[in-house]
């Protein structure tokens, strides 16, 4: 299955200014009303209401401040299957490095021919266990450190 992005946005397409304006004042509106539906109307002069799940405005208001701080938005599905470097990039490590932990069983893949798939599910599923690993050590390092005073 190939790797289907729904959209994406790069750094500077959308006005800074734009998107921290638009998520303060969605953030501003989900506060000031935590039980109202949210309907919005287009720009088209048409008086029917779209209305929007609250889950999904906050989620669109955390697109627009990623935005509002330079950075990039790419919407994908979790089950889209990304190529090596594509995961290794997701990962911010190498390819050759990526492809060790693959080859390890650390991270499930497939074989498409030569090349080898993962899925966003099982890229995300790794970063989030390596994230635990990371935080238990360095809290493991501090508790060792003051049983040593050195801290």
């Amino acid at each position: 299955m190939p790797s289907r992005t729904i959209g994406a946005i790069n750094p500077g397409e959308v006005g800074v200014q734009d998107a921290e304006r638009a998520a303060r004042r969605i953030r501003d509106f989900l506060e000031s009303h935590p039980d109202d539906p949210i309907e919005a109307l287009g720009e088209t002069g048409d008086q029917s209401a779209l209305v929007i799940p609250r889950q999904f405005v906050i989620i669109f208001a955390q697109i627009l401040d990623a935005l509002a701080q330079g950075r990039g938005v790419q919407v994908m599905q979790v089950s889209a299957e990304l190529t090596t470097q594509q995961a290794a990039d997701m990962l911010g490590v190498s390819r050759p490095y990526l492809i060790s932990k693959l080859e390890a069983g650390e991270i499930p893949y497939r074989k498409v021919g030569r090349h080898r798939r993962i899925t966003l599910q099982d890229v995300m599923e790794y970063r989030r266990r390596d994230e635990l690993q990371r935080r238990a050590a360095a809290d493991e390092l501090a508790d060792l450190s003051e049983e040593l005073g050195l801290y």
